[in-house]
């Protein structure tokens, strides 16, 4: 790789993309964004997706970002600094929960969220959606495998909340989405 200052010239270029430049240093440089997000000020209902983010070998990731985006959500939370969206770091046992907002007004079939993933070990963040288990059929979700839509539905529990694992390889891995 070469450098170029001001007064040289090179033909060469770096190879180095953004998504290999993070470093190992989210937690501390997004926390800002992680306390902005992290107190719901909301005028709708709210659910409570949690559950644990897992590496190709079932082990818990510690140092994981997550990323929720509900746009639905952005007239409801518009008193935030960020209407709509969450970021949280995943826990030492590679735990995280979100509290999203959920207006009268959301079309019934959208997505409970949009999740982007970071992690160590991925040279690009991932992309997927949580749907919860009682809600009405998507056709985002009719476009997946049937075999497969059980990895993007967040689970009713007894306490009212709702469980989604993310797996991100191995046999039940969680579906992720290309967009272009």
């Amino acid at each position: 790789m070469t450098t170029n200052s001001s007064n040289e010239s090179s033909n060469e270029s770096s190879y180095i993309t953004t998504s290999q430049t993070i470093g190992p240093f989210s937690h501390e440089a997004w926390q800002w964004s992680v306390d902005a997000t992290a107190n719901v000020e909301t005028t709708a209902p709210t659910v409570t997706v949690r559950g644990v983010i897992y590496d190709g070998d079932g082990t818990p990731i510690n140092d994981a970002q997550l990323e929720a985006w509900t746009p639905h959500a952005a007239q409801a939370e518009a008193q935030q600094a960020i209407p709509g969206f969450r970021r949280i770091p995943s826990g030492e046992a590679g735990e995280f929960q979100f509290r999203l907002s959920r207006p009268a007004d959301a079309p019934a079939d959208a997505p409970a969220a949009f999740v982007t993933i970071f992690a160590r070990g991925l040279v690009k963040h991932q992309f997927t959606a949580v749907f919860l288990d009682d809600a009405r059929p998507s056709p985002l979700l009719a476009q997946v495998p049937e075999e497969r839509r059980g990895t993007l539905l967040a689970r009713r529990q007894p306490d009212g909340t709702y469980r989604w694992d993310i797996r991100m390889q191995g046999e039940s891995e969680t579906v992720f989405f290309d967009y272009t």
